[in-house]
């Protein structure tokens, strides 16, 4: 386990991260519809101390919503489980959510959000649009975990710059997430097949797939950016951060880098040449990867490191679950094939406007414990923002090696972006995907579609911005 923790201690996770985010006056946002502040427990607060740092009321009673996505939801239960065993005259209701805005958005109007919020999934809501009306948790940070130790030395570098905007934090990102391409390293041998590196290599293996009676990829409606967010990792470590800085600062004509053509004509080629199970535009996600993982009909799959979990119950026995790095476009990118998307993942927001704010801080706390921590990596078999939790054989999870082997081999070639889910583009993205994916828009109308959703966005005076410098 130390030796775990010395390998991932010396990434920094600073590739992507925000220099400046500056915001602009929020007109015709939520912001402007919101009820004034001074939610929380000030009527009715507790007395701040080391036990109590947030000065949670006795009888306090909280709320939290937590997106159900490939992490399930009783993690955060667990968590809340233990804040009753301190502070036992509360009362916690955790709920779970897949339509985290059009749920919680009339909530942020009506001035009564809940306290804690997981602010994750295809509809989450855009930190652009409520980012002033959130507590900032640098305190969390500052607080001891319950073991007695101070949460900020337990922790990863850097996890705060996915949850910083404007200087503030506020989101925490709980999850290490590592994205990448998954496979069954069984069926790979059995077959004596490889990951490919390039996207000739990945065409390469599709026709041997299909030689074999099965498609390279498969797809599912609310799932098709997980092919987006592929090709854009794929160009960023072909053309290195300019084509990453581009696209964050909405530049004109930035879908159409040449690294990103490249991946776009490449997965056009894989469309038109049968490699994606058909049908991915009518068919639910997990369906579709059950295509994949149970199936396998399909060979790869792009996602996040919460696959293995959300895909548990419809595994192949023996599928041997393991990660590899995006194809590069070229032998010689910018950025290493070994390079990959990483960051905390799952951002946990506590709205000044709910009834306990530090009722939402300290479920916060209690996720950053040790015992909350380890059950998380677990049963969840992904790593979270608390190092050293992980042992060498990952809970007997290939899948969880396998991101610890790749983030070891990455080394300080980890980036990440914001700009998706900071700008809430994911709905409108996910038509033009879909439609490309089906092979009814070509490579030239996936980058005018995706061009214009971008345009439309820079164009809009009431959207505050990010400014990305590095």
């Amino acid at each position: 386990m130390s030796e775990e923790q010395g390998r991932l201690n010396r990434r920094t996770f600073v590739r992507g991260a925000l220099a400046t985010a500056v915001f602009l006056p929020l007109a015709g946002t939520l912001a402007s519809c919101a009820a004034p502040s001074g939610g929380g427990d000030t009527a009715k607060s507790g007395s701040k101390s080391a036990k109590n740092p947030f000065g949670l009321a006795d009888t306090a009673s909280i709320e939290a919503v937590i997106f159900n996505g490939g992490y399930g939801y009783d993690y955060v239960q667990f968590a809340a489980d233990q804040v009753k065993k301190k502070f036992s005259k509360t009362t916690i209701k955790v709920s779970p959510s897949t339509q985290i805005a059009q749920q919680l958005q009339p909530r942020f109007v009506g001035g009564n959000p809940p306290d804690l919020i997981d602010n994750s999934g295809a509809n989450n809501i855009g930190f652009n649009t409520i980012a002033d009306q959130l507590s900032t948790l640098d305190d969390v940070f500052e607080a001891e975990n319950y073991e007695g130790t101070k949460i900020a030395d337990t922790l990863y570098p850097a996890v705060k710059a996915p949850g910083t905007f404007s200087g503030k934090f506020v989101a925490l990102n709980y999850v290490m997430t590592v994205y990448g391409m998954w496979y069954s390293a069984s069926l790979y041998e059995e077959n004596g097949w490889e990951p490919p590196k390039t996207w000739d290599d990945a065409l390469d293996l599709g026709a041997k797939a299909k030689a074999a009676g099965k498609y390279l990829f498969v797809w599912g409606k609310e799932a098709a950016t997980y092919y987006l967010t592929m090709a854009l990792d794929s160009a960023i470590k072909e053309g290195g951060d300019q084509v990453r800085l581009d696209l964050e600062n909405l530049k004109p004509k930035a879908w159409s880098a040449p690294e990103i053509q490249s991946v776009f004509k490449a997965l056009e080629t894989a469309v038109k040449s049968g490699y994606f199970v058909p049908g991915g535009a009518g068919t639910q996600f997990t369906a579709a990867q059950a295509k994949w993982s149970n199936d396998q009909q399909a060979i790869l799959y792009p996602s996040g490191g919460w696959i293995e979990n959300e895909m548990k119950k419809a595994t192949k026995d023996g599928f041997k679950m393991t990660g590899a790095p995006t194809p590069t476009v070229s032998s010689s990118p910018k950025l290493p094939y070994e390079a990959l998307r990483s960051a905390a993942g799952e951002p946990f927001i506590v709205p000044k406007q709910g009834k306990s704010p530090a009722g939402g801080k300290e479920i916060l706390r209690a996720m950053l414990s040790k015992e909350a921590a380890t059950n998380f990596s677990k049963t969840r078999l992904a790593p979270t923002i608390v190092k050293g939790l992980v042992p060498d054989d990952g809970f007997g999870s290939t899948a969880l090696v396998s991101q610890t082997k790749m983030l070891d081999a990455a080394g300080d070639n980890v980036f990440n972006y914001q700009f998706l889910d900071y700008y809430g583009m994911n709905q409108d993205q996910l038509v033009v995907w879909n439609s490309f994916l089906s092979g009814q828009t070509d490579t030239a109308g996936l980058t005018k579609g995706m061009q214009d959703i971008s345009d439309k966005v820079a164009a809009d005076s009431s959207v505050p911005k990010l400014k990305v410098t590095n």
